[in-house]
């Protein structure tokens, strides 16, 4: 599944050497406390604030527009914006849910004059419960990433190459469509400064944003004067969402397996307090539910794709207290948390438990680019209203040093250190992207099911297009779902199934509806890219298929995309290597022929847990310093799409490894990948006098790989199907 990773706050968190990452890469509603909303934590897209981290980052985009058309045997770039949907020009009236957002601008108590509404929940997760999704609400684009911004005369909707298709096709006339990246596109902030007049109020709701994106934020508008407002007791979406709005999810965690895991829960928070100790630390907030998830070895239901529950963590040096709705955590849970010391609290008082941390002098190490900014602001707040409290005391104390007769204990330390905030990226996001054994083998084994439920579904699919049926796209993704969940340990999907027939193909994150999808037939290129969540791993791949005749045009866009793919997957490189070194290799073939795709080439996966993980990532984008380490897993996916024709994509996960080389130059070691998906390349859209010999035999031996691995697992037209395509290639 592609999606664009590349984030600054990773980078220190990459370059770091971390005690947890190396012990953990040996094998082995309102929900917000009373006064508050206690919702959204997110990073919108402020094109140079890219502070988000990890499946919600949110870097500066790719400043060029690749949608292309063929002239001939030419294929020219040509703008999406050439594509964009006619507006009726006849009248109108005023979306309704502007209008009203507009009317609660100047309600007392707020007096703002334009608003931003980011994607995320109060996590920065990727996908989001319902009752968060208020910039789809507001705006009517349903895609994943994207940041509204409301003035009380225009609308705009900021996304990025993945959407603009999606989003041409779902905004009404209301909304200007900022396509992020492209030339003379200017970032949320640009915009703001020069459609307000100077000195405006710029309000946000605090628990939408990271501590680091408001801080961005309030820098770039004050170059003209304008003030952000932080409104903490309502979101004006959810006031005007109304009683319509879903309420929040309350489904029950469980445990997951140590098995799965690989490491206990005491260990994990062993060696997390040992990186609180030699920081100087006394407690540590962690509010990425992924990462609460895998610290606690647990896991849950409330977003959708993706096995987490709605929480805060907060671990000490002799404690920790897991914040969470107590009607979701079942008897097990509660006997697996306790054996691991781990105290529950409200989810809602989280605020309070944080001043009351600094009210104890605590030294809390708070990850700013996740942590919302209501958090961090409240506590910075709480600290300096306690500080004055530990001045005297250390005041008193150097009293008792120069009166001994007076001091209760002279042999105290005078020095008495006020509450402190130490803000840097979390440690925990490295230790678990960095797999230990028992994960990596959960991610092979549920692979090699997966592949399984794909070879009877391609078979199933090749018997009805060769008996003239004509399923929908929605129709294909639902009977891909009726195959994956026949596997042992099927959970869910890990994301939306991509389900996209020629147009539709080219828009990157295209999501059929039942009433406007297309049929599948013979007669152009089909995409699928799916994913499943597994009790033991998370897969996510994509292949493109042709039931008819391809054009040569075609097959040469797959043959270039194919070749990117071999070359990254047979990359070998040195350790500390970040990700973006590497995404040059997936181009190449396609830039020699003025083509390229606008979304990154690989991306983390979670081991049963989020398909999109940082820090790790290969793109475009060097700003991600974050290096590629043994353990890891990434995507493959490099691409091709032609606006209104079709889409190309083909996607494998892989898993970082060591390799074992002639030399060691500087003493240094080597990585390279193994592969762990395993699904049939269709040999019919490769153009094989493109190919070079080393890459003939790639295919050839990674068929019979596909082969060796997943055909005990089938029997009838599967494994016929699965035989009849992986047949080698000729050699040249």
């Amino acid at each position: 599944m592609p999606f664009i990773v590349s984030s600054a706050p990773m980078e220190a968190a990459a370059a770091s050497s971390s005690p947890l990452s190396a012990f953990f890469s040996r094998p082995a509603s309102r929900l917000r406390p009373r006064g508050f909303r206690f919702l959204a934590l997110s990073l919108p897209f402020f094109g140079e604030l890219h502070t988000q981290r990890c499946v919600a980052l949110r870097p500066r985009y790719l400043r060029f527009s690749v949608a292309a058309r063929s002239f001939g045997d030419k294929i020219v770039a040509r703008p999406s914006s050439e594509f964009r949907k006619k507006q009726s020009s006849g009248s109108r009236t005023e979306d309704e849910k502007l209008r009203a957002l507009r009317d609660l601008f100047s309600r007392p108590g707020i007096g703002i004059d334009a608003y931003i509404i980011p994607s995320q929940d109060a996590h920065q997760s990727e996908f989001i419960a319902e009752c968060f999704m208020r910039r789809a609400y507001i705006t009517g684009f349903t895609g994943s990433a994207g940041t509204a911004v409301i003035t009380k005369e225009k609308a705009a909707l900021w996304t990025d190459g993945r959407y603009f298709l999606q989003a041409e096709k779902q905004l009404s006339c209301d909304w200007k469509l900022m396509r992020s990246g492209n030339l003379g596109v200017p970032t949320t902030t640009e915009w703001l400064n020069d459609v307000l007049a100077p000195g405006c109020r710029v309000g946000i709701d605090p628990f939408l944003f990271s501590s680091d994106a408001a801080e961005e934020l309030k820098e770039a508008i004050s170059k003209k004067n304008h003030e952000l407002v932080f409104i903490y007791d309502f979101n004006l979406v959810d006031e005007i969402w109304g009683e319509s709005r879903p309420k929040p999810p309350m489904k029950w965690t469980r445990v997951h397996d140590i098995k799965y895991a690989g490491v206990d829960v005491s260990a994990k928070l062993s060696s997390l307090r040992s990186e609180l100790m030699e920081t100087g630390c006394t407690a540590i907030v962690i509010s990425m539910l992924d990462e609460v998830a895998w610290l606690l070895n647990m896991r849950g239901n409330d977003v959708p794709h993706s096995p987490v529950f709605y929480s805060y963590l907060i671990v000490e040096v002799n404690s920790a207290q897991l914040f969470i709705d107590k009607a979701k955590v079942t008897m097990e849970v509660m006997d697996h948390l306790k054996s691991a010391g781990i105290e529950l609290k409200p989810y809602e008082s989280i605020l309070s438990e944080i001043e009351s941390l600094a009210a104890q002098g605590a030294k809390l190490w708070l990850d700013t680019s996740s942590v919302n900014a209501a958090l961090v602001s409240r506590f910075k707040s709480a600290c300096n209203k306690h500080l004055a409290k530990f001045e005297n005391k250390a005041r008193d104390k150097v009293d008792w040093e120069t009166s001994p007769d007076m001091a209760p204990n002279k042999h105290q330390d005078a020095r008495i250190e006020g509450p402190s905030g130490l803000y840097k990226p979390s440690p925990v996001i490295l230790a678990k992207a960095v797999k230990n054994k028992a994960e990596i083998d959960g991610m092979r084994s549920c692979h090699f099911r997966d592949a399984a439920a794909l070879a009877e579904f391609w078979a199933w699919m090749e018997e009805e297009i060769h008996n003239n049926a004509v399923p929908t796209e929605v129709e294909v993704a639902d009977k891909l779902l009726e195959f994956r969940k026949k596997q042992a340990g099927f959970m869910d999907t890990s994301f939306d199934t991509i389900s996209g027939y020629g147009a539709n193909g080219a828009v990157i994150h295209y999501k059929p509806e039942p009433d406007s999808c297309s049929v599948v037939d013979d007669k152009n290129l089909f995409l699928l890219d799916s994913g499943g969540q597994y009790v033991d791993g998370t897969t996510d791949i994509t292949r493109t298929v042709h039931f008819g005749e391809p054009t040569p045009q075609q097959k040469e866009c797959f043959t270039r995309v194919l070749q990117g793919h071999i070359a990254l997957d047979q990359a070998v490189f040195p350790e500390h290597t970040p990700g973006f070194v590497l995404d040059v290799l997936a181009r190449s073939s396609l830039w020699k022929v003025g083509l390229d795709y606008r979304h990154g080439t690989g991306h983390g996966v979670g081991a049963a847990l989020n398909v999109h993980e940082g820090p790790q990532s290969i793109s475009f984008r060097y700003g991600n310093m974050a290096a590629l380490q043994k353990g890891m897993v990434v995507s493959n996916e490099p691409g091709y799409y032609e606006d209104n024709s079709f889409g190309i994509r083909i996607e494998n996960l892989l898993h970082v490894k060591e390799v074992k080389l002639p030399n060691c130059f500087g003493g240094i070691g080597y990585l390279g990948f193994e592969k762990l998906t395993f699904v049939p390349i269709q040999s019919k859209l490769v153009d094989i006098s493109l190919l070079s010999p080393m890459e003939i035999n790639w295919l050839n031996d990674y068929h019979s790989q596909v082969w060796d691995k997943v055909s005990p697992l089938l029997d009838g037209s599967a494994r016929e199907w699965l035989w009849n395509n992986t047949r080698p290639l000729p050699a040249r």
